[in-house]
């Protein structure tokens, strides 16, 4: 549903305030609002199309996009912004100006105009501030559309990122009041999906749609991601506690799947949980127990949190990347050229979290054997491609746990989950049937 535009008009400081609240994380609003591939599907009214010749979203940069209606009139606005502001992903100043063809800048027609993305209980609370520069020139934007255009806006924007994550996110508040969104599809007993590091449920979402025709799948945003909200202090209890709170919304009881970091998470909820997980899937739990690859440092937790605290994100991707992941420093700039690198970026608060989790299984000593006490069926898989690390710590956690089986998947690697949810999925069935 839709929610209300509220509208603020004040003469006297020539502004315009158009507030609404729209069923997005402010990570995801941001990005539709910063990236051009996206501001281009729903920016201005409905029944107009937006092109983006430029965009440059950093402090002095330059956005330039037309305006032209799709009604065959041939009706068509072009428009200059140069950014003064960019504090990701919370704020952005610009000044915006009606130009002609040939971007001339039109006189008096220069707006000042503020975006702030706050949080809500309910998503993102979206105000945008135009300041114009005459009273005047405020009564005719009014007049012109400007209000019933932004109303427009929201809704395309809103539709559009919808398009993107999957459609209709499902919500449920967990115990210290973090509100956390899922999907829901397909038919029989409930699985939960949990995500690896610096990845939402969008991730999921081939997996998830293949599972559909066996489980119910309940597909969700871990706390920070996606279109869920986040709650300091972090402590891995706190995520526990949001399994915890959906395996109930899913009745009682569930399966569950994890992968890589995730994979750890939802071993640490079944060891908690008891016999409300019904069975264990695990995809390549990323603990380093030997000397097979090097450890991650000691300081990686504090190290993220000092470059998140500073808001380099794309330097704690980086060294999550290298540090973490064992990705050579050569192959960063060709992975930045990727959108997915902006993605990542969004979630980079998040690593430290999966850090905490992990804890000193990536130090290179032994699992502990009185960390995990798990009674249900596990079933732990690993890619034949992957590195061999993967498959000693699988087989030594199936040493651990009294109801664990290994399978080596052929042909696959890390990035199953992503690129080959169809075999993962025929292995996850293979073993309820």
């Amino acid at each position: 549903m839709r929610r209300p535009t509220s509208i603020f008009k004040d003469r006297e400081r020539r502004e315009l305030t158009i507030e609404r609240i729209v069923n997005l994380s402010p990570e995801l609003a941001w990005e539709g609002w910063t990236q051009p591939q996206h501001i281009a599907r729903w920016w201005g009214p409905r029944h107009w199309t937006t092109t983006i010749h430029e965009m440059d979203v950093s402090p002095g940069g330059i956005w330039r996009y037309s305006l032209q209606s799709d009604d065959g009139t041939g009706e068509e606005a072009f428009c200059i912004a140069v950014y003064q502001e960019v504090c990701e992903p919370s704020r952005l100043v610009y000044i915006d100006s009606f130009v002609d063809k040939d971007w001339n800048i039109v006189e008096n027609s220069q707006m000042h105009t503020t975006v702030i993305f706050e949080e809500a209980v309910e998503g993102t609370k979206l105000r945008i501030v135009t300041r114009f520069a005459s009273a005047h020139e405020l009564d005719n934007a009014e007049a012109m559309g400007m209000i019933e255009g932004f109303t427009d806006a929201f809704d395309r924007l809103e539709e559009y990122i919808e398009t993107l994550t999957g459609g209709h996110m499902n919500t449920f508040i967990s115990k210290d009041g973090t509100k956390l969104a899922y999907q829901k599809q397909g038919n029989g007993p409930a699985i939960v999906l949990v995500s690896s590091a610096i990845s939402d449920h969008r991730d999921a979402a081939g997996l998830a749609e293949q599972l559909a025709s066996h489980f119910t799948v309940y597909n969700y945003d871990r706390r920070g991601r996606g279109h869920s909200s986040d709650t300091a202090p972090y402590a891995v209890e706190r995520e526990l506690e949001d399994i915890e709170a959906l395996i109930h919304e899913a009745g009682g009881s569930a399966y569950l799947f994890g992968s890589s970091s995730g994979a750890v998470l939802a071993l640490e909820a079944a060891s908690q949980l008891g016999s409300r997980v019904q069975e264990l899937f695990l995809y390549e739990p990323p603990f380093i127990i030997n000397d097979s690859r090097k450890p991650v440092p000691t300081e990686y937790v504090q190290q993220l949190n000092t470059l998140i605290e500073a808001d380099k994100r794309s330097e704690a991707v980086e060294y999550f990347m290298t540090e973490a992941v064992g990705i050579p420093t050569e192959y960063l700039d060709f992975m930045k050229t990727d959108p997915s690198w902006k993605s990542m970026e969004s979630l980079a608060h998040t690593l430290a979290y999966d850090g905490i989790i992990m804890g000193e299984t990536q130090s290179g000593k032994p699992l502990p054997t009185d960390r995990w006490k798990v009674n249900a069926p596990t079933f732990i898989m690993t890619g034949e491609n992957s590195g061999p690390f993967f498959d000693d710590a699988a087989k030594a956690l199936a040493e651990l746990l009294p109801l664990a089986k290994h399978q080596t998947l052929a042909g696959q690697d890390h990035s199953a989950v992503v690129m080959a949810p169809d075999v993962l999925a025929k292995a996850i069935v293979s073993r309820c049937e």
